[in-house]
């Protein structure tokens, strides 16, 4: 799969889904790691995932209330 496809599915409702799921899977995995290591850079991936995650749910939301009004 080339990266335009991604791209492209990325900005549909399931692709913000899935992608929402991906980055907020990461985020606890890397947020768990920080716990056990206590390291800062371990704490910072995850706050940028769970920014992402955050983003991609809102973009979603848009998308479905977007969706309803047509």
């Amino acid at each position: 799969m080339n990266l335009q496809k991604l791209d492209k599915f990325h900005k549909t409702k399931p692709g913000y889904l899935v992608f929402g799921l991906i980055e907020l899977g990461m985020s606890y995995g890397f947020a768990s790691w920080a716990l056990d290591d206590g390291s800062l850079w371990w704490w910072v991936i995850a706050a940028f995932l769970l920014v992402g995650a955050l983003q991609n749910f809102f973009k979603l939301a848009l998308a479905i209330i977007k969706g309803r009004r047509r």
